[in-house]
């Protein structure tokens, strides 16, 4: 095995930088999924080296490249310039370009992985070991979630469920259950060493039942789908079945230990002894799997069993298989009583606007599909409506939300991959999405033709990673998690990188002096179009990812050192020139210290660049009040109320302010961050 893999890294040395850009992924995900712009911008920047070295290191043949990927890589890269061109008619220019940027960094992790050819082995390197570190990780939180203090639990657990460490309960379950069906598929492969097999089973009855921990209705509805695909499209469905029973059996055995942590609170708090007992189970029902997988992996590679005997063991598994089928289905309908009467049900907590409709038993999994989602899916679509052809700019629905919302929430993103494309970038950007993902999902349908076995595999393996990421994040903002999305394209892109292609001829005419004058005009007009397009990228990388640096240091030192935090908060604004937040927070700090006049300058330069920027108008009329202009408070104040109109404090500035009263800066202050803190 070793001087297998030996040869396929020789054979493909674009392996060695993508084994460091799963790195960066690893430490993402340990970290809030990459979320904040000071993870993934400078990561950014990592990643842009990777594929410069790459490209300096071993060359590239486009002529070589299959035709799916070149139109997925143009499609990509067409969509990334289109986000960030609606920098110029997005309403807040700044998170447009922040959402171009993320949008950049996934096009370079997809070219970074799908640009050059994969060995079987070699992929099969790079997607058990981002899988493993996965489960590595999952090791580390249950292990740390069972030695945490009651006070700590309430961190790690807020409400019961699982944010640790990604810090939102819905991207946890999606960062483990991405790794669940790689691992899972891999576990297939009988070119995988027993033990790893073994491991890899044990690693998938741990990733799903932290992800039962995050109380994802997200991922608990995305996995009868991500069944139907994986049986209904990739091929050796018996051996998926085999492999499938011992886990599901696990992650069966925990369940209940693990549901017992949200039903049995105490005081409205998770109790350690039970999630001890949860964890502990979880492992138990790991190790066991991990054992028999193992086990049975081995007694396969020992060639135990004839050809005869393991084509009848094929024939009962598949006979077994259709039978558990027909007793899902009927059993699922019974369960499930009168399919009008839950369809009915399921429209109606849908439409609801509270966080979710639990049943008798309080299980919020089971509760119906009652959230905010539908206001928010309302919203976007009318956004879609709106501005059909280019949309709204990129990252750039919250201020839509606050002014057409009817929830208390403030999303800034859509929950919808597709919803955030359509919303924000138009049919231009939703097409660009589709045929690019499209031409690299057919791509990555050709590896699974391949003649080896293992390369079958691991092309069946990241597909489900991808796939995953793309079912679950069709109700959930995913997008914006780096952690998430970054990992998901690298595995469309290692898909795409083990597509059969074909060879350039060795052979060929000499050409001639001009010709080869000619050719080497070209290429070096093409290195200096990609250096210069190199340099643009790590510009718009850095220069937002330095501003929030800087507005970060601003934000710890003004107490103490408020010159210095407006120093760095003017340079923060230099270095993003589009953002207003470096003015929103030098306004809140001048307001602290009682600088009417600083304060209104700071929010008028922040509406200088976006100009619906609801928070900075309604300071804007507070300082106006305060002073006594009352014209000026009234129109800034119903320009506020316009922009946000739920907003409870804008509504009664605005009511001090006609009643011919002030309105009490301070107080109103206290307000905001009371109300910043609640829906922290």
């Amino acid at each position: 095995m070793s001087n297998r893999l030996t040869v396929a890294l020789r054979e493909a040395p674009a392996t060695i930088p993508a084994l460091a850009a799963l790195a960066l992924f690893i430490v993402w995900s340990t970290s809030q999924a990459g979320y904040p712009v000071t993870h993934w911008a400078p990561g950014g920047l990592i990643v842009l080296a990777l594929l410069g070295i790459a490209l300096g290191a071993i060359g590239l043949r486009v002529a070589g490249m299959p035709l799916p990927v070149k139109i997925a890589l143009g499609c990509l890269a067409g969509y990334t310039a289109l986000s960030y061109l609606s920098i110029l008619w997005a309403g807040v220019p700044g998170d447009a370009w922040e959402g171009a940027n993320r949008t950049l960094l996934y096009l370079l992790v997809f070219a970074l992985f799908a640009c050059w050819r994969q060995q079987a082995n070699s992929a099969a390197l790079l997607l058990v070991a981002w899988t493993l570190a996965i489960i590595g990780l999952a090791v580390f939180v249950a292990l740390h979630l069972d030695g945490a203090s009651s006070t700590s639990l309430q961190s790690l657990l807020p409400e019961a469920r699982l944010m640790y460490p990604s810090g939102y309960a819905n991207a946890n379950a999606a960062q483990w259950m991405m790794a669940f069906w790689p691992a899972l598929l891999l576990m297939r492969s009988g070119r995988l060493p027993w033990g790893l097999r073994g491991l890899l089973a044990a690693g998938a009855v741990l990733l799903a039942e932290l992800a039962l921990l995050s109380l994802s209705r997200g991922a608990l509805y995305a996995t009868p789908v991500m069944l139907v695909l994986v049986f209904a499209a990739l091929p050796g469905r018996a051996r998926t079945f085999a492999m499938l029973v011992p886990v599901i059996a696990g992650i069966a055995a925990a369940t209940p230990a693990v549901l017992r942590v949200s039903d049995n609170l105490q005081k409205g708090q998770v109790a350690p002894a039970t999630l001890h007992a949860a964890i502990a189970t979880v492992f138990a029902a790991s190790v066991a799997v991990g054992l028999l997988v193992a086990l049975v992996a081995a007694l396969g590679s020992r060639r135990v069993f004839s050809e005869v005997a393991i084509g009848r063991m094929r024939r009962g598994v598949g006979a077994v298989a259709i039978a558990t089928l027909v007793v899902v289905l009927v059993g699922g309908s019974v369960a499930a009583g009168d399919p009008v009467a839950r369809v009915e049900h399921a429209w109606d907590t849908f439409e609801s606007p509270q966080a979710y409709a639990a049943d008798a038993s309080g299980n919020r999994l089971v509760g119906g599909l009652g959230s905010q989602r539908y206001d928010v899916y309302r919203v976007a679509l009318d956004e879609f409506l709106a501005h059909p052809l280019i949309g709204i700019g990129a990252d750039n629905f919250a201020e839509q939300y606050l002014a057409h919302g009817r929830s208390e929430v403030t999303p800034h993103y859509p929950h919808s991959v597709e919803l955030r494309t359509l919303t924000e970038t138009g049919l231009l950007g939703a097409l660009l999405a589709l045929v690019g993902l499209g031409a690299a999902l057919a791509g990555g349908w050709r590896a699974l033709r391949r003649s080896d076995p293992l390369g079958r595999a691991v092309a069946a393996a990241a597909l489900a990673g991808f796939v995953y990421w793309v079912v679950h994040g069709s109700f959930d903002w995913f997008w914006e998690f780096a952690g998430l999305g970054a990992p998901a394209f690298a595995m469309l892109g290692l898909a795409c990188a083990l597509t059969p292609r074909r060879g350039v001829p060795e052979a060929a005419p000499a050409p001639s002096w001009g010709s080869r004058m000619h050719g080497l005009n070209v290429r070096r007009l093409g290195i200096l179009a990609g250096a210069i397009a190199a340099l643009g990228a790590a510009a718009s990388l850095a220069a937002p990812w330095l501003s929030q640096l800087q507005v970060q240091s601003a934000a710890r030192i003004w107490p103490k050192a408020p010159a210095a935090a407006y120093a760095r908060l003017n340079d923060a604004a230099r270095l993003n020139p589009l953002s207003d937040e470096s003015y929103l927070v030098a306004g809140g700090i001048a307001l602290r210290f009682g600088d009417l006049q600083r304060a209104d300058r700071e929010f008028a330069l922040a509406l200088e660049r976006t100009p619906g920027e609801a928070y900075a108008t309604l300071e804007r009329g507070a300082i106006a009040s305060a002073r006594g202009d009352r014209r000026g408070a009234l129109a800034l104040l119903e320009r506020a109320a316009f922009l946000n109109p739920r907003d409870p404090l804008a509504r009664e500035a605005l009511r001090q302010v006609r009643g011919g009263g002030r309105v009490d800066i301070e107080e109103l202050n206290r307000s905001i961050l009371l109300k910043a803190q609640q829906f922290a």
